[in-house]
């Protein structure tokens, strides 16, 4: 008969054995069940149950499916509300005589953006604000209102403050400077004999694609000013140009003035009409202080014809084709496609239709 310590110790569990050095990385964990005093241990078998029942060996009863929910439907009703009414007008203005337009040589010696306006330039603004506002108010409407968008350069700017001078402040709804519609940048301070010499290979490289060392080409314009022409109509179909508040109090006789430089608005009117690169090419420079007006047709879309006459954009460079065009645009309908025109015609596959010319050729 063992003596007591030795049997309390008997009828306790013993101590864990010591895994060897050989055991793999991630042995079985050791378990020690005490059952009649007989101990399993890692690497021993385990008893083999008893066939006995036992409470703890009967599974539970399996669980009952749980009921069919029948879920309604709900129907989110949104009250329709009709689309912002479009802008009636898009006014392109250029900036007024600046001194870069007089003196070439303010290039080499001022940066570009800080170009100022010159006393004339300052009436060229003033006089255009007074044409603008007896334009928009021709239609005899008494809630008309004006949104600019204009470029950051200093010159444009004065421009843009010469022209707010002539409207109450009730009458503009808001102002927006827009990096995007900035001057084509030509480089840095421009050397002056250098900027001649670029200019006249531009002529033989092509106006559109060539680019001016450290500066852009027209093609570049073109990626940012699609950027714009995006933002902008977002702006016009989310109703952003109006007032905040109800429908009723949107104005139908919204007009939109966009300052900015002469390029950049010829570029602007390329990517909106879908112009070619050589209809481009034709195009003329709006005079200092001068506009175009893009205005609402009868089906909904923007036509130069409306308020200009086609010998006014033939001075600006249109051919019979652009200006059959704006008339198509006159009547059409926003998403309807002009098939005659060369953009989506068969002009493109007629061999007879000559190509772009190669004026690099001597």
């Amino acid at each position: 008969m063992l003596p007591a310590a030795a049997h309390s110790a008997s009828s306790r569990c013993p101590p864990a054995a010591v895994v060897p050095a050989a055991a793999p990385a991630f042995p079985r964990r050791l378990r020690c069940r005490c059952s009649e005093h007989k101990h399993t241990l890692a690497g021993v078998p385990r008893r083999r149950a008893s066939h006995q029942p036992s409470s703890h060996s009967q599974r539970p009863p399996p669980l009952r499916a749980l009921p069919t929910l029948k879920l309604r439907r709900l129907r989110l009703v949104v009250p329709e509300e009709d689309p912002p009414p479009r802008p009636r007008r898009i006014v392109l203005l250029r900036h007024g005589e600046s001194e870069g337009n007089v003196d070439e040589a303010a290039y080499t010696r001022v940066p570009d953006p800080q170009i100022g306006l010159t006393a004339k330039g300052w009436r060229e603004a003033d006089d255009c604000g007074r044409r603008l506002r007896d334009l928009f108010s021709s239609d005899g409407s008494d809630d008309w209102k004006v949104y600019f968008y204009v470029s950051p350069y200093r010159r444009t700017l004065e421009t843009l403050r010469g022209v707010g001078r002539t409207f109450s402040t009730h009458r503009v709804a808001g102002v927006r400077e827009e990096p995007r519609l900035r001057e084509q940048d030509f480089g840095n301070f421009q050397d002056r004999e250098q900027m001649r010499v670029e200019k006249e290979i531009r002529l033989r490289y092509g106006r559109f694609f060539y680019r001016f060392p450290n500066g852009e080409s027209a093609a570049d314009v073109y990626d940012r000013i699609t950027g714009f022409r995006e933002t902008l109509l977002a702006d016009i179909d989310l109703g952003r140009l109006q007032s905040p508040g109800p429908a009723a109090r949107r104005t139908r006789d919204m007009n939109v003035v966009v300052v900015s430089h002469g390029l950049t608005l010829r570029v602007f009117l390329m990517r909106w009409y879908r112009w070619t690169v050589e209809q481009f090419e034709g195009l003329n420079n709006l005079p200092n202080g001068g506009a175009v007006v893009m205005q609402l047709g009868p089906g909904g879309r923007y036509s130069l014809l409306v308020h200009h006459t086609a010998d006014e954009l033939r001075e600006f460079g249109f051919t019979d084709d652009m200006l059959r065009d704006q008339m198509w645009q006159k009547t059409a309908k926003p998403g309807e496609l002009n098939k005659g025109f060369m953009t989506y015609g068969q002009s493109f596959f007629d061999p007879f239709t000559p190509l772009r010319p190669t004026p690099w050729v001597q």
